[in-house]
This record gives C-alpha cells, structure tokens and sequence, in this order.
C-alpha cells in the first residue's frame, strides 16, 4: 500500500508533468510558426539530447546504457517516433487544445491493443467507455459536409500510435531505467524527424527566437519525463493515473492564453467526454488492482 502523503506527491508530479509537457508543446506550435514541422522536431531533439545526457551521468543511468539497445526499448522508440511526427504536424495545423484532446485517446486505445496483441479480456462496460471516448474525439474533430479534416484523422492515427507504444511498454525489461528509455526515444525520434526533414522538407535557418523556444521545449521535455516516471514510482500508479488527462485542461488554457483560441461548445463537450471515459477507465484499473492484491 502507498501512503497518503506518497500518493499526494505522485499527484502533484503527475500535474506537474503534464503542464510542463504542454508547455513544450507550446514551445514547438510557436516555432512551428516559422519553421517546418519536422526541422522542429528534429532541432527539438537535438536540445533534449543535450539535456539529457548529463541527467544520465549525474542519475547514474549511464551505467545501465546497454537496455538503449534493447530490442523492446528500441520498438517502443521506432512506435514514439511515428506518433510524434505525426503530433507535430497536427501540432503545427491544429489549435492546441483539440490535438492534445485526441491525445487523450491513447489509454484506451493501449486497453484494445492489449486485448487484440495479449488476449486480455475487455467487459462490456469498458468497451462503453472506449466507444465514449471516441464520441468525444468525433466532437472535437467535428467532421464537416465535406469531410473530416485530414490532421483530425492523423490524430486519430496518433492517438492508435501512442496506445500501441504503451502496449509495447509492457515489453520492456523491468530493470530499464526510465531515463534510458526516455533517452532511446529522444535519440530514435530525432533521427527520424532529420530523415523526414532532408525528404520532405528545406531547411529554414532559425532566428534567436526559434533557438531559445527549442532550448526550452527540451528542458521542458526532459523534466516532463522525469516528473512522470516519478509520478508513477512513487504514488499508487492507480491514484496517480487519472490526473494523466490534465493534459487536455492545460492545453486548453495555453491555447487561451499564448494563442487567444478556446474550443467552441461542442469541442468543449467532446473534450469533457474524453475526460470522463478516461478517468473512469483508470478508476477502474485502480479498483481492480486493489481487488487482486486482496486476494493475493
């Protein structure tokens, strides 16, 4: 059993993390602004690698460096780098608050990933709040007489990517430090966001602006990382788990507030309907799990 006062510090982290990974998020949308979207995200890793690296040799984590190479870390990291390039183009074409919303969708699209790649079992009212869910994402996405939009059906796809990188979490040796299997998928990331850059893309040179808004988005990213896996090591991962859709409230004000947007009523109610699903799916984990150690 966690204690009161850990699962308090473990919620505080969790908030903690997802505001500061909106941040970064706002960081690259405004750099976006003048730059392409995959120079953003590759000039983004190039920050969070220098970031990076001495948090490896001051945690120690360096010395466990061979699990970078491991096959599992590696897909996760290959399965991240598709959904953060497809977020970032989202990103760049999209108000804030709407992607990081569609975001939302990924635990429980990690819940039909587990149930289709392990076998595990799905109750009907779980599938309830997963089909929800995507009421919700259908809201914010809001399809016109002509069509959805195609960024609303690529954070779709993102959101599939992002429960399947969550699936293959699972696959990840134990004894992975988080730091390491957040440095593989820095390193792997921006990897491919230079190869879809020199395909794709020219290269626009960065004004002082742009440089100081990567700067910080990986300082941002890297504390978002380490804030997150301490959320969840030191709080009941079930306690801490729902406040993971605090993602969705701090876009919405950063998109108040840096872009003087805010989802329009029926995008607000696709957003509440992300909310509810989500955290009653995670409540329900909570519940379970206390059940099994019961019966153990």
């Amino acid at each position: 059993m966690f204690p009161q006062s850990a699962n308090l510090r473990g919620i505080a982290l969790m908030v903690l993390a997802t505001g500061v990974f909106v941040i970064n998020d706002t960081f690259m949308k405004l750099a976006t602004e003048g730059l392409p979207p995959f120079q953003v995200l590759f000039m983004r890793g190039v920050s969070a690698t220098i970031w990076c690296v001495p948090l490896l040799f001051i945690t120690g984590a360096v010395k466990q460096i061979r699990f970078f190479w491991d096959r599992w870390v590696v897909l996760r990291s290959v399965v991240e780098t598709s959904s953060v390039c497809l977020f970032i183009l989202c990103l760049a074409n999209m108000p804030i608050a709407d992607i990081t919303a569609l975001g939302q969708l990924a635990p429980m699209m990690m819940l039909l990933g587990l149930a289709m790649f392990f076998r595990e079992p799905i109750k009907a009212g779980r599938l309830a709040l997963i089909a929800l869910g995507f009421v919700g994402a259908v809201l914010v996405a809001q399809p016109s007489v002509s069509g959805i939009s195609i960024f609303a059906v690529l954070g779709f796809a993102q959101a599939a990517l992002s429960g399947l990188r969550d699936v293959v979490l699972r696959k990840v040796p134990p004894a992975t430090p988080s730091l390491i299997v957040a440095f593989s998928a820095i390193i792997i990331v921006m990897t491919g966001a230079g190869m879809a850059h020199l395909r794709f893309e020219r290269w626009v040179m960065p004004e002082g602006r742009h440089l100081l808004l990567l700067a910080g988005s990986g300082l941002f990213l890297m504390i978002g990382h380490l804030a997150i896996s301490m959320a969840y090591r030191i709080g009941s991962p079930g306690v801490v788990a729902p406040f993971y859709y605090m993602f969705a409230v701090w876009a919405v004000i950063s998109g108040l507030l840096v872009f003087n947007t805010v989802p329009n009523p029926v995008a607000f109610m696709g957003i509440g309907l992300i909310l509810v699903s989500g955290i009653t799916v995670a409540l329900l984990d909570e519940r379970k799990r206390r059940q099994l150690a019961v019966l153990a």
